[in-house]
């Protein structure tokens, strides 16, 4: 069951150009090829972040009323271990095409979509979900973490006290880089379609200190996996 969240229909104003360009390549027929192209091929062979990680973060950590922030396919939510049998689900993206294609994938439990921005504060209720994942989105924002880390409290706003917000993203400092790698994170950050040239592990620790009462951030590969609590 889909339906639109709060303001799934509303228009958004005034986008960067950076902001747009970092999710401008996800078209219907690249959302189709995702789950390869990402889950078994850059995520494990670039990035050296296997699938399962990723998974298993997800079968941790969502809650019985989630968000997800920057969608991609769904891959994730698809293969995900709920917490009970009829999860609510809030799909947050910038892209009418992955909202509209994770939406499908997911009918099957009740979906809304929201539109949104995650650099400016969610359009949700405060304190209104168990979990927010945040899966390989940071690196497609533009700006440093510094700079970007504002969407880790726009993430933590709509948590419940005590709730969680988790994801990944790819890194370039701090972090082990292969020589691929590091030539496909270049060409990524020429396109647009990533903004982690200055992305270093110490700063996302940084930001999840600031917005977090508690938190817990490992590495795989050149992948940040972080998880953050809010206040009980």
């Amino acid at each position: 069951m889909t339906s639109n969240g709060p303001s799934g229909s509303k228009p958004i104003d005034h986008l960067d150009q950076a902001v747009i360009d970092g999710q401008s390549g996800y078209s219907k027929p690249f959302l189709n090829l995702y789950d390869l192209t990402v889950y078994r091929g850059t995520a494990p062979l670039l990035w050296g972040c296997p699938p399962a990680v990723s998974r298993t973060l997800y079968d941790t950590e969502v809650g019985a009323h989630h968000m997800d922030i920057g969608v991609g396919s769904g891959y994730l939510l698809h293969h995900a271990r709920f917490p009970v049998a009829e999860p609510r689900i809030t799909l947050v993206d910038l892209n009418p095409n992955s909202l509209a294609h994770t939406a499908h994938r997911l009918r099957r439990y009740e979906v809304a979509t929201v539109r949104a921005n995650v650099l400016e504060p969610l359009p949700v209720p405060k304190e209104s979900h168990d979990s927010v994942g945040m899966s390989y989105l940071l690196h497609c924002v533009p700006g440093s973490l510094r700079e970007k880390g504002i969407a880790l409290a726009h993430a933590a706003a709509v948590v419940r006290p005590g709730g969680v917000v988790f994801g990944t993203t790819v890194l370039t400092g701090g972090v082990p880089v292969s020589r691929s790698a590091r030539r496909a994170l270049r060409m990524l950050n020429k396109r647009g379609a990533f903004h982690n040239e200055d992305d270093h592990l110490e700063d996302l620790r940084a930001q999840l200190d600031q917005h977090f009462d508690r938190h817990d951030l490992t590495v795989r590969g050149c992948v940040g996996i972080f998880r953050g609590w809010t206040p009980s």
